[in-house]
Formats: C-alpha cells, sequence, structure tokens
C-alpha cells in the first residue's frame, strides 16, 4: 500500500492536477485522494495545499516527494536486480538525449538490445540540458546523452562518448562558389535557419560564433534538426549542423557539407548517469555498452561526412 501511495504523490506532483494524476496512475480520482489522505494521516503532516482546486504541495510534501522518488526508483532497481539473476535483464531503459545526440544514442541501443533480448528502450529525444539531469536526479530517466559540461556534479558520473564537430551544410543550387571548407564568420553571413536560442546546441553555436567575432542573424529558427536539412534542401538556405547528424541523414543529393575552420571547435558529448549505489542495472548495462563502444569512430565513418580537420 505505501508505495501506491508514493506513487499516486510523485504522479500529482509530477502533473498538478489530481484528475490528471489519476489517470496517469488507471484509478479513480476519489481513490487517488483517499491514498494521499491516508498517507498524510500516517505521516502525521500535511501534503498538499488544498482549495478549490489543486494548489499545490506543502513544504513538506516537496520534501516527501523527493523521498518517494528515491524509494520507488530503488523498488524498481532491487525487481531488476532480481530478474537479471532469474532469467536475464528485462524491463524497460528510458534514455533521455539532446537532439543533436540521436546518432550517438542508436550506437548504444543496438548492442545493448542485441545482449539482452528482454530489455526494451525508450528514447526521449528532444530534451536540453538542464532537463536531462533534473530527470535523471527524479528518477524519470535512467540515463542521458548529452554536453558533457565542466560543472558537472558528484552525484553524476560521465563515459565520454565523441567530440561534437560542426560543418556547414549548404544547397548546391544556391549559385555560390563551394570552397573545401568555410570558417564561421564566413558561414555568419549566409542566409542561416538554426536551431533556437532555447537549445543548448544553439548556445554552444553562438559561442564559437562568437569567439569568432561575429554574430549570426539568422532568418529562420526550429527546434528540429530534420527541419534544418529540410529548409536547406530548398536551396535558399544554409545551415551549421553537428557533424553526427551526417552519419542519420549522410549528405542527401543537391546539399553539400563542409567543415568549419577558424576556430575548429569541438564540444564533448557523453553518456550521463546518477553516481547512486546500487542505483539503475540497466543504466548500469548501458554505461558498460558505452565503455566498450567506439562511438567516435562510429560516427565518422559516414559516405560524405567531410571527416575531421
Amino acid at each position: 500500500m505505501l508505495f501506491r501511495q508514493l506513487e499516486y504523490l510523485v504522479a500529482l506532483s509530477r502533473e498538478r492536477h489530481f484528475a490528471r494524476a489519476a489517470q496517469a496512475c488507471y484509478v479513480s480520482q476519489p481513490a487517488l485522494s483517499e491514498a494521499i489522505r491516508k498517507l498524510e494521516d500516517e505521516l502525521d503532516v500535511p501534503l498538499v495545499r488544498r482549495g478549490r482546486t489543486y494548489e499545490g504541495l506543502t513544504p513538506e510534501g516537496e520534501r516527501i516527494v523527493v523521498w518517494a522518488q528515491r524509494i520507488l526508483a530503488d523498488r524498481d532497481a532491487l525487481r531488476s536486480e532480481v530478474g537479471a539473476l532469474r532469467t536475464g535483464l528485462s524491463g524497460r531503459l528510458r534514455i533521455g538525449a539532446v537532439p543533436t545526440a540521436s546518432g550517438a544514442v542508436s550506437q548504444l541501443t543496438a548492442p545493448l538490445c542485441a545482449a539482452h533480448p528482454l530489455v526494451t528502450v525508450e528514447v526521449m529525444a528532444d530534451l536540453q540540458w538542464d532537463d536531462i539531469l533534473r530527470q535523471l536526479q527524479n528518477f524519470e530517466i535512467d540515463a542521458g546523452i548529452t554536453y558533457l559540461h565542466k560543472g558537472l556534479s558528484d552525484g553524476f558520473q560521465a563515459v565520454p562518448l565523441y567530440e561534437e564537430r560542426y560543418v556547414l551544410l549548404t544547397s548546391t543550387s544556391d549559385g555560390r562558389a563551394h570552397p573545401a571548407a568555410a570558417t564561421w564568420a564566413e558561414a555568419a553571413r549566409l542566409p542561416l535557419c538554426l536551431l533556437n536560442e532555447a537549445m543548448q546546441g544553439r548556445r554552444v553555436l553562438d559561442e564559437v560564433f562568437a569567439e569568432a567575432g561575429v554574430r549570426p542573424s539568422p532568418r529562420v529558427e526550429t527546434d528540429s534538426v530534420a527541419s534544418l536539412f529540410a529548409h536547406v534542401r530548398t536551396g535558399r538556405w544554409a545551415s551549421v549542423v553537428p557533424h553526427t547528424w551526417l552519419h542519420v541523414f549522410g549528405v542527401p543529393p543537391g546539399m553539400r557539407a563542409v567543415p568549419l575552420t577558424g576556430p575548429a571547435r569541438t564540444v564533448p558529448v557523453g553518456l550521463v548517469v546518477t553516481a547512486r549505489e546500487p542505483g539503475s542495472v540497466l543504466a548500469r548495462a548501458l554505461t558498460d555498452i558505452a565503455r566498450r563502444t567506439d562511438v567516435a569512430a562510429a560516427l565518422d565513418r559516414v559516405p560524405g561526412d567531410p571527416g575531421p580537420r
């Protein structure tokens, strides 16, 4: 019963609405409300601020949610550990990734599923760096693939995967000359389509443009890397994309990708998991795969990729 009460409280914290929380837990709203009231009685502390509508959790409730997430994660890890001892590793691995790292995700999920046939994988490939760390802390995902910042706290451990570098993507029908390489300053003068400023990948690009002494003024912004390719295909736009996306799309017909220099900048990308022990058995399995897989070499073997400079 306690686990169910904690699940309901976590769902209410996440959904911030009694009806939606009940729907997420596949129970009626009265059943969810009564279970949370019983938890309040057992702990002898109010957890929910109630009015005509849901008004949020009390400070005590916010703290109990942190414990609840940890307890439920440990319960799930224990179940997975016992199941792995009996029948082999099974369960659902949840991976969060920044949009530009989708190519790296596929390099890890393939060997993981081959080694553990009973494991299924859910990939959320449209998260930002801070979203990934928050969801790892809240046990909403098991692992993340994201940029590795120097300020990563001791609560996480990381496995470096590759260095993200950048290429200028242009159309071959735009009427411009197509040199073997381009500078960031030259790229800034082109009609650009870039990721929007809220995305970590765009913030990285802006830092490199600033290092080159220029500021891009994109006419089109998007939250989709696929949309960047679609806009370049029209012949009206150019874009700056991570070289790993050439592994996903190749260099489509009618387009050209050239390395960007001056400066030749790279950004480390890696697998991030929580440092808690024993932690998720699924996360440990993915970490083992990451340490044995040469993701960088795999992402460089792309037809049409100009290769590192």
